[in-house]
């Protein structure tokens, strides 16, 4: 669900960005530039909500969001886009999923050792004291 909900907020956040690019000559545009930016930081609030790590969430909405609008920005303005650019994207996108890896390794060995933890039992001299 929090991956839907990541999803939203990527494409709120790229229509706020590329509407923002139509209203230079078109300022009603601007409506559609306030809407999506609520919007995303909405579904960003109820991707947190959810149980994701800000640094994955914001991480992969803020890179999504350049690469996406790097994209749309050439497909609808006709805006350059070339080699150097797009391994600059690439990069930032695998930045990106290697945070992803490194939360989800971190958060399997915080989820061992807790298991390890609980599973452990304490034994009391009859003094009260651990061993």
């Amino acid at each position: 669900m929090r991956w839907l909900l990541l999803g939203a907020a990527i494409v709120s956040e790229v229509a706020a960005a590329l509407a923002l690019q139509a209203a230079v000559d078109v300022p009603g545009w601007y409506a559609l530039v306030v809407a999506g930016y609520l919007t995303a930081f909405w579904f960003l609030t109820r991707v947190l909500k959810a149980g994701m790590a800000v640094g994955v969430a914001y991480g992969i909405w803020g890179a999504s969001g350049v690469a996406l609008t790097a994209v749309g920005a050439t497909v609808l303005f006709g805006q350059p886009l070339t080699g150097l650019m797009i391994l600059g994207l690439v990069l930032i996108v695998a930045g990106v999923l290697l945070v992803e890896l490194g939360s989800q390794r971190a958060h399997a060995a915080r989820a061992a050792a807790a298991s390890a933890a609980t599973a452990a039992p304490i034994r009391a001299t009859p003094t009260g004291e651990a061993r």
